[in-house]
């Protein structure tokens, strides 16, 4: 298994509006692409939250082959929605772990 991690910061005055969208809306056209089995959303603490909340969206896949086609095919036009719809107003950056146990 292998989890693509994205940790997110968001602006405040997008916060629950970003969250909702995430839910409803991001979250469910990942997994509708096939690579993804189901997404788990985390919020980091004990981190200053100065310029907005962080979290952690972990998007689980059975194989490195299938997020591998996820980056090929549906990353770019997925980054572009979220950048089109909230700008400037959240940065975040993308790991991927293989799940060892």
């Amino acid at each position: 298994m292998f989890i693509y991690n994205v940790t997110t910061k968001v602006s405040p005055t997008i916060a629950a509006d970003w969250l909702h969208w995430l839910k409803t809306a991001h979250i469910p056209d990942l997994v509708n692409t096939g690579c993804f089995t189901h997404a788990v959303i985390h919020q980091l603490l004990e981190i200053d939250e100065t310029e907005g909340k962080t979290y952690a969206i972990q998007y689980h896949c059975e194989s490195k082959a299938l997020y591998n086609l996820y980056i090929e095919k549906h990353a770019a036009q997925m980054r572009a929605k979220a950048i089109e719809k909230w700008g400037d107003q959240f940065i975040a950056f993308r790991t991927v772990m293989h799940i060892i146990n």
